[in-house]
């Protein structure tokens, strides 16, 4: 049954007009209270992970649940329907159970805390904030174990459950929480935080109230969520052609040894409804790579592709999902069925991004962008310090941001654009490692016009023994290039012993056991490239070399001729007049390198491993 809403003041808003000047007061102050959750979190909580990289997401919603500002798709309007309790004033709500909330948060790292905010006994809004933990029990040290087979081995599970009933703080349920985690310190500062970050929020939205009037205030909520419908029907009448287009990628493996594993999304119109149908995705896998997608996440990413390639001044809110329908299989990789395992969802997640790429490019081709946010890598490493001190570490890198229509993908950086890296100094001060090597791999990105970013290569020299865990994709199939540009380079991982031999290991594997001396070199993929390459200025590839972004011999994916660090002009023109007539015209309007049957023949020799094996179609789990 649906929650029930306990309000002494029951009075509805009046119906009031809003004048243009006071909406964009109240939208900007919005902005704002949104800005100060991310701040206050970052100044609260303990782990490197939400401290130092910022992997949270805030979210400020009206009455009703819709989000009006924030980074994910709401979920409060389907949480409402099913959460068997009441919900008053002084309430606080806590869950991490991706399968309590149909996929609105994905794994159990993320820790989701919920405040409805009331003024004079009447609900006016809901402030909500999740952030991922970088333990919360479970079978490995992270929570995120590649082979688990049920969410069962991935940590505690915690329902929706208030942490605040009425006011009052439940101190056992949080003692009883905290006794599932390897790092109660930072989970307790990090769950300290989520809650301050809501808090923050809610009294700005009660002075916005209390300045401008409760009606005046949900006038505004309404007209901001009605301005963005409208927004996004015209960009999606103008840009979606009722044409049915398709796309799929493929997610390179599951850390078990079987992939690839496809995605596959059809595309089209219907009068002014934007339907994306997941038919022909494959089946859930027997490891921890599904992804439990939920329809307004999926919504929500969609919608933030569409503002940032057509109109980056729209303002994102939930106004517009009535305008799409997302059709997912029951048992597919997108939607798994109870109890699979959700931990190493992120590639999945990175991979929609792509395919989002590949599907609104097709009919208009000058905004089309090439692959490469494909994933978010993870390194895990954990032992006991000179001190017999334990120590933990959970660090997200970066891959090449693939070649866009407006110029070169950005070079190691996040899949989230508000991602930061962890300070070299600050691993190197908490942990016992030494960052050998932090820099672009050079040539790594793909070639084009506008050049896929490069990846990045971070070596790290580890001074205690312990074990790691990596998490990354990209490896075994490429990032794609777009209307002439070439795929990028794949993600490699190597072990190198004090001695100097060096192992080519999995980009997906759990407890590794490293000894002090031993370093890991982390190499991220880079961005597939976008345009034709033998059209991109010559003299870019001089200031590109001088900056250890291309070789000499790297230029010459682009025809150019660079000596003693120069474009040598007539070499050029007639290397790229040679490259041109072996090409011939360009035909296609994507470039995925070889295919998948390729790829595993040569697997071994190019990049070290064996190619994975088809994915075993597993029986459904019950539901």
């Amino acid at each position: 049954m649906p929650a029930q809403i306990i309000q002494t003041n029951n009075a509805p808003f009046n119906k009031v007009s809003i004048d243009p000047v006071t909406l964009e007061v109240i939208e900007n102050a919005l902005r704002n209270a949104r800005i100060e959750m991310d701040a206050t979190l970052v100044r609260t909580a303990m782990s490197p992970g939400i401290r130092e990289q910022g992997d949270a997401f805030p979210l400020i919603a009206d009455r009703t649940g819709q989000m009006i500002v924030g980074q994910f798709g709401s979920y409060i309007g389907p949480f409402l329907d099913g959460f068997d309790g009441t919900v008053e004033e002084g309430d606080m709500i806590m869950l991490s159970d991706p399968y309590s909330v149909g996929g609105a948060i994905s794994h159990l790292n993320d820790w989701l805390v919920l405040l409805p905010v009331f003024k004079d006994g009447r609900l006016i809004a809901y402030t909500s904030m999740f952030g991922h933990q970088s333990d919360i029990g479970g079978k490995v040290v992270g929570s995120m174990p590649i082979d688990a087979t049920s969410i069962f081995e991935e940590g505690v599970r915690i329902p929706p459950v208030k942490i605040y009933s009425k006011g009052v703080y439940n101190a056992d349920l949080i003692k009883l929480i905290m006794a599932q985690t390897r790092k109660p310190d930072w989970c307790t500062a990090d769950l300290n935080a989520l809650i301050a970050s809501c808090r923050v929020a809610a009294r700005r939205v009660v002075e916005m109230c209390e300045r401008f009037g409760d009606d005046i205030f949900a006038a505004a909520t309404d007209e901001l969520l009605a301005r963005n419908y409208r927004a996004m029907k015209q960009l999606i009448a103008s840009s979606i052609s009722e044409e049915k287009v398709s796309f799929e990628d493929y997610i390179c493996d599951d850390g078990m040894g079987y992939g690839p594993y496809k995605i596959r999304c059809t595309m089209h119109r219907e009068g002014d409804i934007v339907v994306l149908d997941f038919d022909g995705t494959d089946p859930q896998s027997q490891a921890s790579i599904n992804f439990f997608l939920n329809e307004n996440m999926l919504k929500m990413f969609f919608g933030i592709y569409m503002i940032m390639v057509f109109d980056p001044q729209v303002l994102f809110n939930d106004g517009y999902y009535d305008l799409i329908r997302v059709k997912i299989p029951d048992g597919s990789l997108l939607k798994p069925k109870f109890p699979a395992a959700l931990s190493g969802r992120t590639h999945a997640l990175g991979r929609l991004f792509d395919i989002m790429g590949g599907l609104l490019g097709q009919k208009t081709p000058e905004f089309l962008n090439a692959a490469g946010f494909s994933s978010s890598p993870h390194l895990f490493y954990s032992g006991y310090d000179a001190k017999g001190r334990w120590f933990q570490l959970f660090q997200i890198g970066f891959g090449g941001i693939p070649g866009r229509p407006l110029g070169d993908g950005p070079d190691g950086h996040s899949l989230f654009p508000g991602f930061t890296n962890v300070p070299n100094e600050f691993l190197e001060r908490y942990f016992p490692l030494v960052i050998e090597r932090y820099e672009t791999v050079a040539d790594s990105g793909g070639a084009g016009l506008h050049r896929g970013g490069n990846g990045i290569i971070m070596s790290y020299r580890f001074l205690a023994a312990g074990t790691i865990a990596i998490h990354d994709d990209r490896w075994f199939t490429m990032p794609w290039g777009v209307n002439g540009g070439e795929p990028g380079a794949r993600a490699r991982k190597i072990l190198e012993k004090p001695d100097g031999t060096r192992i080519v290991v999995g980009n997906k594997l759990e407890n590794l056991t490293i000894e002090e001396g031993d370093q890991l070199h982390f190499i991220t993929w880079g961005g597939g490239g976008w345009g034709d390459p033998l059209l991109r200025d010559p003299t870019l590839l001089e200031l590109e070399l001088e900056r250890g972004l291309v070789t000499v011999e790297g230029a010459t994916r682009y025809g150019v001729v660079l000596v003693d660090g120069k474009v040598d002009a007539a070499a050029t023109e007639a290397l790229r007049e040679a490259m041109r007539t072996a090409r011939g015209p360009i035909t296609s309007a994507f470039n995925y390198g070889p295919d998948i049957e390729t790829l595993r023949a040569n697997s071994l020799a190019e990049t070290g491993l064996p190619a994975p094996k088809a994915p075993v179609k597993l029986a459904h789990f019950a539901a």
